[in-house]
């Protein structure tokens, strides 16, 4: 697998994606993370491309089986300025994941997207709902610790914050 950013030419599969991604998560316990708003936007996703923000994941045979946000720096998701019941482990420049989604076309799509990501910047933050045990279950998995919760405009929903700092 290889992971390049997102052209506009790739905007009808992305969209297909996170069609998938909202079923399963609805199938699989998770109904209000994307499903009642139908999250992600498609401007929102646009403006991703545009911005070199939307990064896409390729099979072996050049097929968009994943997408995710990824994006570095300083303070640069508001969202988590304000954690609770807990604290981040770090206050360096972090990148953060969001949006992130697989076709379900194959195993390790989402963790070759995350450890990408990591890989990039060596201290990386990402949430998730509370009902998305998949999800939780890949982060603890790929050594990302649980450091408390956030909340995010889009709904009411608290999340869960995750960080995994490189040793």
């Amino acid at each position: 697998m290889k992971i390049r950013k997102a052209g506009k030419k790739d905007f009808n599969r992305i969209m297909e994606i996170y069609a998938y991604a909202r079923r399963f998560m609805a199938e699989h316990g998770n109904p209000n993370q994307w499903g009642p708003t139908n999250w992600p936007p498609e401007e929102l996703i646009k403006k991703d491309i545009e911005k070199g923000l939307s990064f896409v994941c390729l099979n072996e045979s050049g097929t968009i089986v994943g997408v995710f946000y990824f994006d570095q720096g300083k303070d640069i998701e508001p969202n988590y300025k304000d954690i609770e019941d807990g604290e981040w482990i770090g206050d360096n420049n972090y990148g953060v994941v969001h949006r992130i989604a697989t076709d379900g076309s194959e195993k390790g799509i989402g963790a070759f997207c995350i450890n990408w990501a990591f890989e990039q910047c060596g201290h990386l933050r990402i949430d998730t709902h509370g009902d998305n045990i998949v999800m939780q279950n890949l982060l603890n998995k790929l050594g990302f610790t649980r450091c408390g919760t956030i909340y995010v405009e889009e709904d009411d929903y608290p999340r869960i914050a995750f960080e995994k700092i490189r040793n």
